[in-house]
């Protein structure tokens, strides 16, 4: 099950280094970063001028999307372009069912990208369909008849290709015999790395792409996994695709990047955001830049477990206490004593007030200094310090490790006790194996934070200890997103791999815009991310490229508009259909670009009305949500 060097201390796995033009990709190169453009690459000066953005952005990287050969071969306009700008940056041609693309693409830029679902297999129909091992391996033959074209190009001119799966386009041969699963995926991408290393090509790069932060996870887990079995070590592109914008889009990419890069996966990644592309440069700069500074961080201390299957999500079993652990849903915990010392009174508006109680964004347990001096909103429990503590309803106490040993409260009502890894002695350990009423909040400062909460779990697990725990990570952010990214991929992480009964976040930096809001939000956006408590709308969307043939930007703030009422509802907005249907696996309905200002509609992934003109569409999904029973109106 080994998919990294160190699941305890943090060093980058060393890939194979490729060539990108001039910019050298992985091996002990820096990790590299690129977006892509969403102009159309017929438009010459716009994908220019676009271009050039990015790369004043800080990107290494620049992709473009090729559909048609006419635009392949205006690549070479725009790259002349750009150099004539002094810009040198290496251009990524993006390319779906089109094998002549590529080979046309491939003369110009420094990079082709084709999608192993669709670059030789004609467009996933989602049907079962039967291939005998004979049948099989002539599908096998003909991919790779298509592909020799491509590898003698390349090869010729020195262009690495990457060989870019998505969860939402794989063929219906992989998904019959696969299914559409992280594992299907990964064999869809090791065709095509086999037939590359039957011809002696190595300049090669590899993503496996979803939107589902959980799937992508372990589909580059396994893929690491399947390269070292098979002996290769090409390097990996990171990505969640169709992430969103705004909080979510960040909170979404660093869950599902941050939880690799934590373990040293990744060599060039691509945040990708429904905005201007350029926006996606700083925020991918930032999670690299996070996690680069792990090097050297203090040891951690390695578990003897090892029957955690990280390919898998299992949900680490725990007893309830109150509402937390067991079957409940992962509890959200906000300290407010950094926030109301002065004015105690406004926490019951802030906690449920109506905005946020709309959305279900309301705490479950409030951290106090003292006893409250108002009214408890309904829903809503308190932790107060031992020494402060009174017994009263729904608040409990809160005590520290040395109160934990030192007291005799093992007949007392529920309470909580905050420890940290370094307290996890066998004095520890064997009382708390007696403890049924605690829960526990487990508070790291290891700079490699995800990998000192596994670590934690591990230890419970290796000792059958099942109590309750609650996430608990601080920072010190005066930036609302410095803090979002950062929240969400130490700790988002950790529910990826079924770890946590809660989340607590906290933020120590004076004059901050880290607001108490700010930090519910995060948390709740953190666990809905992470797949494991809904608690608003989802939408999954693209960033839009040159296939996406209407405003995307605007459409998708028309639908969050008219939709985001609607808790528990997934709400997908594509630009096209390479991966339209696909990505929407597990959306309840779909907005899919189908040509110019025209929509398709889908209700999961069937088609329901096709070529709907985009003034009508918004209201046409409204109306879709309303025959099959989804819809209700706001409050």
């Amino acid at each position: 099950m080994k998919y990294c060097n160190n699941l305890y201390n943090y060093s980058r796995f060393e890939s194979r280094e490729v060539t990108i033009g001039s910019i050298a990709l992985g091996g002990k190169n820096p990790i590299r970063i690129q977006s892509m453009n969403n102009t159309n690459t017929l438009d010459t000066e716009n994908s220019v001028e676009q271009a050039k953005r990015i790369a004043d952005a800080g990107a290494d990287y620049v992709r473009l999307t090729a559909p048609g050969t006419k635009d392949a071969e205006n690549l070479q306009q725009i790259k002349q372009a750009l150099l004539e700008a002094g810009y040198t940056i290496p251009l990524i041609a993006d390319i779906h069912f089109n094998p002549q693309a590529a080979i046309i693409a491939a003369q110009f830029v420094e990079k082709v990208r084709i999608n192993p679902g669709n670059f030789a297999d004609k467009r996933a129909s989602f049907a079962k369909v039967e291939f005998s091992d004979q049948e099989y391996a002539q599908e096998l033959d003909r991919i790779h008849e298509k592909l020799l074209p491509l590898l003698a190009i390349c090869k010729q001119r020195k262009v690495a290709l990457r060989i870019g799966t998505n969860h939402g386009s794989l063929s219906d041969r992989i998904m019959t015999r696969y299914g559409d699963t992280p594992h299907g995926m990964v064999e869809s991408v090791m065709e095509f790395l086999r037939l590359c290393r039957k011809e002696d090509f190595h300049n090669l790069v590899i993503s496996l792409k979803a939107s589902n932060t959980r799937v992508m996870i372990q589909a580059y887990r396994l893929m690491v996994n399947k390269m070292m079995l098979e002996g290769m070590n090409y390097p990996l592109h990171l990505g969640v695709t169709e992430a969103g914008e705004g909080e979510d889009g960040r909170i979404k990419s660093a869950i599902g990047i941050g939880a690799l890069l934590a373990d040293g996966i990744g060599d060039t990644i691509r945040v990708s955001l429904t905005e201007e592309p350029e926006y996606e440069v700083p925020v991918a700069k930032k999670l690299v830049d996070y996690f680069s500074a792990r090097l050297g961080h203090e040891a951690i201390r390695e578990s003897i477990f090892t029957d955690k299957n990280p390919f898998k999500y299992e949900k680490r079993e725990s007893f309830a206490v109150q509402t937390v652990g067991g079957s409940n849903v992962p509890a959200v915990m906000v300290e407010a004593k950094h926030f109301f010392r002065d004015n105690l009174s406004e926490i019951g508006y802030i906690l449920k007030g109506e905005t946020y109680h709309k959305q279900d964004i309301s705490a479950d347990f409030l951290v106090m200094e003292n006893m409250p001096n108002f009214q408890l909103p309904q829903g809503l429990s308190v932790l107060v310090p031992l020494e402060k503590y009174k017994p009263q309803q729904n608040i409990f106490p809160l005590l520290s490790l040395k109160e934990f040993l030192r007291e005799n409260m093992l007949e007392a009502s529920n309470f909580f006790v905050e420890i940290s890894f370094l307290g996890l002695n066998d004095v520890f350990l064997q009382k708390i194996k007696f403890a049924k009423n605690v829960v526990l909040i487990f508070k790291t400062k290891n700079t490699n934070r995800f990998a000192e909460i596994r670590a934690f779990f591990y230890l419970l697990l290796e000792n059958e200890i099942t109590n309750p725990v609650i996430v608990r990570n601080d920072y010190f952010e005066q930036n609302i997103e410095d803090f979002q990214l950062k929240s969400a991929a130490d700790t988002g992480a950790a529910f990826i791999d079924g770890f946590g009964d809660g989340i607590l976040l906290g933020n120590e930096a004076k004059n901050s815009s880290v607001t108490i809001q700010t930090m519910l939000q995060t948390s709740f956006g953190i666990l809905q991310a992470s797949r494991v408590r809904v608690s608003k709308t989802e939408y999954i969307s693209c960033p839009g490229c040159g296939r996406t043939l209407f405003g995307l930007q605007e459409t998708t703030a028309k639908v969050r508009a008219r939709t985001s009422h609607l808790k528990g509802l997934k709400i997908a907005v594509m630009g096209c259909i390479v991966n339209g249907p696909g990505e929407m696996a597990d959306a309840d309905y779909g907005y899919v670009g189908a040509g110019v200002n025209k929509i398709n509609l889908y209700k999961g992934q069937n088609l329901i009305k096709r070529g709907i003109a985009q003034a009508d569409a918004v209201d046409e999904l409204i109306g879709l949500i309303k025959e099959n029973g989804d819809w209700f109106d706001a409050e």
